[in-house]
């Protein structure tokens, strides 16, 4: 086997620490072309689809690509905007301002960028371009909060399957998950406090996280108890009752039970339960997207209001608000310990500083 060399490496280059998040992904244009590879790609993975890899080849291959493509790229061309596509934009604006936010701490020698687990930029693409910038220490962050090894393994599998291709690794460090994570909390608990400051509450909070298969909780998966601790957590920084908050599951896919209680169930549900309005916050979701946007603000708000529901209103994500990039630059931060991460002229100043002193 033929190993990836570094031919540009100078032993004059500063070192740096690479921090490399991550997000899920999304076509390149709300088109049906687009959204064949995008899916391709995605629903191929076995992380993602845990069936038999022939049995699913053929029906991925036979029936679900020559029919979801057109049907989800209408559903893409209603969230994309001149900047492209929301997860993708929102993305970049969190690496932006978290790399900002970081040297803004004085740690110049971090280099903050993104990746796509599917789709475009490519961690691979991205990782070579962070080691050219002579990135020798590397911590990637998944933006999912709460632990599946649908989404954060998956990561580690595409990072795993890079490094596998290298001759040369650098130090490594992965965040699986951060769903309790206080600033995480905070933040989360922030948005909704303003969003109330400028609204008046409804009668019940949801958050609704992306579901995935019962099979993978019954398999051992944390992920749902994840799920359920993030609200528990945020409703006590909100001073909630058990009674006013919900936590529900969405997005699923196939005809196999998924995690419950489903989200657009309990919306259907909710006005003969006497519940008429609602207000919808996605934990689960670092930034918006596809899922967030059309998913939760439209068609989960038709259901409601087509049930008898009065009003119906989402709490958009965190996405790059100042409050998020603090938690984030915290979390960073926590998993950089031992590192050194002042640049090399600042240890030094700060190195004959101190034997000044002595």
């Amino acid at each position: 086997m033929k190993y990836q060399g570094s031919p540009e490496f100078s032993h004059q280059q500063a070192d740096k620490i690479g921090i490399l998040i991550t997000n899920l992904g999304t076509p390149d244009a709300p088109t049906p072309k687009a959204l064949h590879r995008y899916l391709k790609e995605f629903l191929w993975d076995p992380r993602v689809v845990e069936v038999p890899r022939l049995i699913w080849w053929f029906a991925l291959n036979g029936v679900i690509l020559r029919i979801r493509p057109r049907r989800s790229a209408k559903s893409y061309a209603t969230v994309f905007t001149d900047e492209g596509s929301p997860l993708l934009f929102h993305t970049k604006a969190q690496a932006e301002s978290l790399e900002s936010h970081l040297q803004g701490l004085g740690h110049d020698n971090l280099v903050v960028d993104f990746a796509m687990r599917y789709g475009n930029p490519s961690i691979s693409s991205v990782l070579e371009s962070m080691f050219k910038k002579g990135v020798r220490k590397l911590l990637v962050l998944p933006l999912y909060p709460q632990y599946s090894g649908s989404t954060a393994a998956s990561t580690f599998d595409a990072i795993s399957l890079d490094f596998g291709k290298r001759r040369w690794l650098p130090d490594f460090r992965f965040v699986s998950h951060y769903h309790d994570f206080n600033p995480f909390i905070e933040a989360a608990a922030k948005r909704i406090e303003t969003y109330w400051a400028e609204h008046e509450r409804a009668d019940k909070l949801m958050f609704s996280f992306h579901g995935v298969p019962k099979s993978y909780l019954d398999k051992g998966d944390p992920y749902h108890c994840e799920c359920h601790k993030t609200s528990r957590l945020i409703a006590q920084k909100l001073g909630l009752r058990d009674d006013e908050y919900v936590t529900t599951f969405q997005s699923r896919f196939g005809r196999e039970e998924w995690l419950k209680p489903y989200t657009d169930a309990t919306l259907k549900a909710f006005p003969g339960q006497g519940v008429k309005s609602v207000q919808v916050f996605c934990p689960g979701f670092s930034a918006d997207c596809l899922e967030t946007i059309e998913e939760i603000g439209e068609e989960n708000k038709h259901y409601f209001l087509e049930a008898g529901g009065e009003r119906y209103e989402y709490i958009s994500a965190l996405n790059a608000r100042p409050e998020h990039i603090e938690a984030l630059a915290a979390l960073v931060l926590e998993n950089l310990q031992g590192w050194s991460i002042t640049p090399e002229p600042q240890r030094q100043a700060r190195a004959t500083a101190i034997g000044a002193k002595l």
